[in-house]
């Protein structure tokens, strides 16, 4: 049976929270902040980590859409307070502190066992195809942990940045950068401009910029939403990502898709719930 795209999407969406959690709780910025790595520099260290000690060229490069400037402000000083190591072991103990803290139900039960032995079958096709995907080939060649709530925190790392090398691929191909991606985004009407703007760091000027290359482009009503030019384009940048990403879950198929999204929905609307999974602005 032909597995169907979209049921990576919905698979992705469900577990989105369980591992975005990482970005903003407090046993993060306070791991981090323990190494003299504050601020910004704890998001782009800690996720960079996995590829080592890179320069901010290949961290602007592979996290896509925000400001250079930024980037260059945190990147390479971080790697000067703290190894990618050390990172990397403070934020998986800082996963397993949250997910303790935050949804403790998901800690030694059958269920979560359940899910990341899922999501780990998933995530193990994904590894064997890292080629053209730089950001997620530094995390599939990390170890895996041992417990099972961690597991599925890993799994679930490792399938977002599949996808998301892929999206940017699909997005690149179109001839989008960083910037308008984020114009392109926020005329849906999912998420706020000012977020976008605000949390990626882009100055007045490279906004207006990149609106007017989106306009340019017939995407951009004068409303700021999309036109239906610009609707078949993001239509078609996102049925691409779930295409690029449809191989790792198609080994599980649709009806394990299914079960994974029932098992881990109540601990990401938890997550949710806490009030501390968001976008950041400072």
């Amino acid at each position: 049976m032909a597995f169907d795209p979209d049921a990576a999407r919905k698979t992705w969406r469900t577990l989105e929270p369980y591992h975005g959690m990482i970005y903003f709780v407090p046993e993060a910025v306070e791991r981090y902040a323990a190494m003299g790595v504050t601020g910004r520099a704890g998001y782009f260290a800690s996720r960079a980590a996995p590829m080592g000690a890179v320069p901010a060229e290949v961290v602007i490069a592979t996290f896509f859409n925000f400001y250079p400037g930024l980037v260059r402000g945190v990147i390479p000083a971080a790697w000067d307070a703290a190894s990618p190591a050390d990172l990397l072991a403070a934020r998986l103990d800082a996963a397993d502190a949250a997910i303790r803290r935050l949804v403790p139900d998901a800690v030694g039960t059958p269920e979560v066992k359940e899910a990341a032995g899922l999501a780990r079958e998933a995530a193990l096709v994904a590894c064997e195809h890292v080629e053209g995907r730089s950001l997620f080939a530094g995390h599939a060649a990390l170890g895996w942990p041992s417990d099972d709530h961690l597991v599925l925190w890993h799994a679930a790392t490792l399938l977002r940045e599949y996808r998301g090398d892929g999206h940017i691929a699909a997005m690149t191909v179109e001839g989008v950068g960083g910037c308008d991606a984020l114009i392109i985004h926020s005329a849906t009407g999912d998420v706020p401009p000012a977020v976008l703007k605000a949390s990626r760091a882009w100055p007045d000027d490279e906004w207006a910029a990149a609106e007017d290359r989106v306009r340019s482009r017939g995407w951009l009503a004068a409303d700021g939403s999309l036109t239906d030019a610009g609707r078949a384009h993001r239509a078609w940048v996102e049925d691409r990502t779930d295409a690029l990403a449809a191989p790792a879950y198609a080994t599980i198929g649709e009806d394990g898709c299914g079960r994974l999204r029932e098992l881990v929905r109540p601990w990401s609307r938890a997550f949710v719930a806490s009030g501390e999974f968001g976008f950041r602005n400072d």
